[in-house]
């Protein structure tokens, strides 16, 4: 195209002209394999990252589609330079693999001897192989299944995992399609994708059933199941949407974390419990053969805390599905969890699904607010860890969450922060209900339900709720305060408001800001993942809503 929306440069980051009339068509196309680094108002700045192509490569888009798609909406010819590496970096991808012979032994496969004898050389891979009985394999040492595929994609050379997995017990679980429900088209792509690719990462939008993508994964595969999720809360949202869609029954699932320890043939356990220590080991690991799981599901794989991730390497013999509403780890851990639980398999873009009327619109505010001068002397005096809190924390921001309130008077509005002194202070100036980590989980499960239910329109909650809580007639958040720059917690906290609504009402979603403060600093990294989800931010003063 001579006149696209991109513009591809030879340090393989592409520009994107947010004003040009192509500009959605390309972001859409071009968010498969690249990452949104900046996204200022007119030119956002993506970069093509390894991980990136071998994600895509995963997903089924080969060099030749992402080349089309830079070649087709950039202004000026793509540089030799980046086809050349693009091509070669998605090559990498597959050329080793991870088999088992005959006799069920573990093996290294590659056609391209050089690369074989390259990574059998490395000081961190060769511990991990125990025998080289033919030219093309090496053999694999039984337990350095999950271990060899981290080391491998650290030095470039992901390997497909062809090795199988244990069928687990089998256990008859199916959808329940009875009173017109089944499941949408684009949850049983991904359940197909994922069960033709035997494990991997389920990637939607909140909102667009990730849950329903897990039973309809299980009822495919029919073996005893384990979850884990994020908390207490999360496990019994589970268990009730498998007793609502599914055939199981209340005696063939079990609730294990804090509270209970049931073992059942689908058992939904937290992460809290699994890297829960005693005396410096884990204390319930036993719980990870504690039946013969065929599948293991990871709900919101993006905040697997890292002890998982090792407890998940000795896991590789078991189907493992994980579900997210973004790759992004604000550890930078992405690799683990392309090498331990799988690649993508599957990605829908949200603003695709919410073309189809499976989640809400929604519109996004930045709403700045100057602080009085006692308090921008206060923030200009502070040492650098406290500006944050300070800005977060602004007085200021009670009056303008209040002028929000009444603007949304009769809408189910949820307002969220960071900082409990903060939540207290706003649930006391709105007189409105909380919800803290300290809150017991029965008592949060009443106030969710008042709040679904309309008995109450405003809730005050701290980051308990960012994810995992199913509110779907939320239509406003006023984001007060939230974890520095976290794109994958603005990225829940939207997720909490894209339910459908009965209302018909869109989306509203506030972020308030202390202007020219770090406040405003890290809101940009904030925004960086729904901008490349096609979501903008208009940005509001706080004055202009005051009735």
């Amino acid at each position: 195209m001579a006149n696209g929306p991109l513009i591809v440069q030879s340090d393989r980051t592409v520009l994107l002209e947010v004003a040009h009339p192509d500009a959605e068509a390309a972001r859409h196309e071009l968010a498969v394999f690249a990452e949104l680094e900046r996204a200022p108002e007119h030119i956002h700045t993506y970069r093509v990252t390894r991980l990136g192509l071998w994600n895509a490569r995963a997903a089924g888009h080969d060099a030749e589609n992402m080349l089309d798609t830079l070649n087709r909406w950039s202004k000026f010819p793509v540089p030799p330079s980046v086809a050349l590496d693009i091509t070669e970096t998605v090559g990498r991808y597959g050329r080793l693999s991870i088999e088992r012979d005959d006799e069920g032994t573990l093996i290294l496969r590659s056609a391209d001897r050089a690369v074989l004898t390259e990574v059998a050389r490395n000081k961190r891979i060769s511990p991990l192989l125990v025998g080289h009985p033919t030219e093309d394999t090496y053999v694999i040492d039984a337990w350095a299944r999950g271990q060899i595929k981290q080391e491998l994609l650290k030095i470039g050379w992901p390997a497909e995992d062809f090795a199988g997995y244990t069928p687990g017990t089998p256990h008859e679980i199916a959808m329940d399609e009875t009173n017109d429900f089944s499941l949408r088209p684009y949850q049983n792509d991904a359940v197909s994708t994922f069960v033709a690719g035997g494990s991997g990462v389920v990637v939607l939008p909140c909102g667009a059933g990730k849950t329903l993508v897990g039973a309809g994964a299980m009822a495919e595969t029919k073996t005893t199941t384990l979850i884990l999720v994020t908390n207490t809360v999360s496990a019994r949202q589970w268990r009730d949407e498998l007793l609502k869609r599914t055939t199981l029954t209340p005696e063939e699932i079990g609730e294990y974390s804090g509270q209970s320890k049931e073992i059942k043939p689908v058992t939904i356990a937290t992460y809290q419990i699994l890297t829960a220590k005693r005396k410096g080991e884990y204390a319930h690991l036993a719980l990870l053969d504690a039946l013969d799981w065929g599948l293991i599901v990871y709900d919101e794989v993006h905040l697997l805390p890292a002890p998982v991730f090792k407890l998940t390497a000795d896991l590789q013999a078991r189907r493992r599905l994980g579900l997210t509403a973004t790759l992004v780890r604000e550890d930078g851990r992405e690799g683990d969890v392309f090498s331990l639980i799988g690649p993508k398999r599957f990605d829908a873009p949200w603003k695709e699904i919410e073309a189809q009327g499976f989640i809400s619109p929604a519109v996004c505010y930045e709403v700045r607010i100057d602080l009085p001068e006692l308090e921008r002397l206060e923030y200009a005096a502070s040492a650098d860890d406290e500006r944050y809190r300070l800005a977060s924390t602004a007085p200021a921001k009670i009056q303008t969450v209040r002028d929000l309130v009444a603007k949304h008077e009769g809408e189910q509005i949820l307002i969220i922060g960071q900082y409990l002194d903060q939540i207290d202070t706003l649930a006391d100036a709105l007189n409105a209900p909380k919800i803290t980590g300290a809150t017991p989980v029965d008592e949060r499960e009443v106030l969710f339900q008042a709040f679904r239910t309309g008995e109450i329109s405003v809730l005050v909650v701290s980051k308990v709720a960012n994810f995992s809580i199913d509110l779907p007639e939320a239509s406003v958040a006023i984001q007060v305060s939230g974890s520095y720059g976290s794109r994958q917690e603005e990225a829940q906290r939207l997720g909490r408001l894209l339910r459908p609504k009965k209302s018909g009402h869109t989306a509203s979603f506030y972020t308030l800001i202390a202007r020219d403060t770090v406040d405003q600093d890290y809101a940009q990294n904030r925004q960086r993942f729904l901008a490349e989800q096609g979501y903008s931010y208009t940005i509001l003063d706080a004055d202009s809503l005051a009735a």
